[in-house]
């Protein structure tokens, strides 16, 4: 009987779905606010300067984004061959490495479910002296 019991009372609790009805809603420029942020930390860029856009795709997110990389200038490189290493490899290498860096951290951070990330890179931020963050 005590096993009946608390199964009754088990029962009578309220779930979390039933006492915090409701729900939330991130606005589609506040996503893209965030996709921006992501992309401009991993392609060592200004928010500013990257242009985002979201589509459909099958009931998932799927995000575009177009913007410039930052680059060493090329007597820099030749000065010091390692500095590509340093960045992180090529455009190729740090374009890949960046879309499951963005889509991570748009995921993490909103809980959109993005089914993919393209970049398209629309020109170099060439940087001078000293070392590239």
């Amino acid at each position: 009987m005590n096993g009946a019991a608390d199964m009754s009372q088990a029962a009578e609790l309220p779930t979390p779905s039933r006492q915090y009805s409701g729900h939330n809603r991130i606005s589609t420029q506040a996503l893209t606010s965030l996709a921006k942020a992501a992309a401009a930390e991993a392609l060592g860029i200004h928010a500013h300067d990257v242009r985002a856009d979201w589509a459909d795709d099958a009931g998932l997110l799927a995000l575009s984004l177009v913007a410039p990389i930052r680059v060493p200038s090329l007597s820099a490189v030749l000065r010091d061959p390692g500095r590509i290493q340093v960045l992180g490899g090529s455009i190729w290498e740090r374009t890949v490495h960046a879309r499951t860096d963005i889509l991570t951290k748009v995921t993490e951070l909103s809980g959109a479910r993005l089914s993919r990330v393209d970049i398209r890179i629309s020109g170099a931020h060439v940087t001078e002296g000293g070392r590239v963050q």
